[in-house]
């Protein structure tokens, strides 16, 4: 009998990992990931941080469990090879000349938008390596307002969209994102979605939160309103308990309604 879930994807900050817990990661969780890829199940961490962040806080976390793929800054994907995490090509090089020529054609707007933030908001306005436009707002319903704006103008510029988690922002390209960066992996993998799991707890999660994306859908307790309303709509799992230890009940819940499918009756 084949694996009924091949495949899991984990955002990190509030799902997988909790900077306020000793050890951020729960044990649990760990021994059942490390029992799942020893079973052939592959892991992929799918978060908006960038790599060098995500390497600091995963080498934090002591974690003994190695993902087989990275997803950072929402769009990046990197393989484990031997020792090193190695960028999964042709997609990153096409990914970074996409998000070139979009962000090429947004430059001249900049300075408004710019403006438009600092007249209004206690808010930091920036550019980063991935993108021209970074926020953090001063809370979430100034970051509300904020995206509102956003959104609005990036219905003047085709591909571009905005991507949200709490109250940090940035500009991408609407083709990019956890989504599609999953299902570019399980391609990869010669993965269907009907053995893919999926969990998350924030706004930028929402698009591998998707049944195309995933069949098997997990929140923990913790997870925003909108991701736990979005995930309970599409028959997946919502927990009772937070972070870590939800996924790992989510992760539990989900593997034995697959193994009952696989059954035969």
């Amino acid at each position: 009998m084949s694996l009924p879930i091949e495949l899991i994807s984990t955002d990190f900050d509030g799902t997988l990992h909790a900077d306020f817990e000793n050890p951020p990661v729960p044990p649990a969780l760990v021994d059942l990931i490390e029992r799942l890829q020893h079973q052939g199940v592959k892991w992929v961490i799918n978060t908006g941080r960038d790599l060098s962040s995500l390497m600091e806080s995963m080498g934090r976390a002591h974690l003994r469990v190695k993902p087989d793929f990275l997803v950072t800054v929402e769009r990046e994907i990197f393989i484990h090879e031997g020792h090193r995490y190695a960028p999964l090509e042709p997609w990153n090089s096409e990914c970074m000349q996409t998000h070139r020529e979009l962000f090429a054609r947004v430059a001249g707007d900049l300075p408004r938008l710019y403006d438009w933030v600092n007249e209004r908001f206690d808010a930091t306005v920036y550019a980063d390596d991935y993108s021209p436009f970074c926020l953090i707002a001063g809370n979430n319903g100034d970051a509300d307002a904020i995206e509102n704006f956003l959104a609005d103008y990036s219905r003047s510029v085709p591909s571009l969209t905005v991507v949200r988690n709490d109250v940090y922002a940035r500009f991408s390209h609407e083709d990019y994102n956890k989504g599609s960066a999953l299902t570019e992996i399980a391609r990869r993998l010669g993965i269907t979605v009907d053995k893919i799991l999926a969990a998350g707890d924030h706004f930028n999660d929402l698009p591998m939160l998707s049944i195309e994306r995933a069949r098997w859908l997990v929140a923990p307790a913790n997870a925003i309103p909108v991701v736990q309303e979005t995930v309970r709509r599409q028959r997946g799992f919502v927990s009772r308990h937070s972070v870590g230890h939800g996924i790992a009940e989510g992760i539990e819940a989900c593997l034995r309604l697959a193994n009952a499918a696989q059954t035969p009756a």
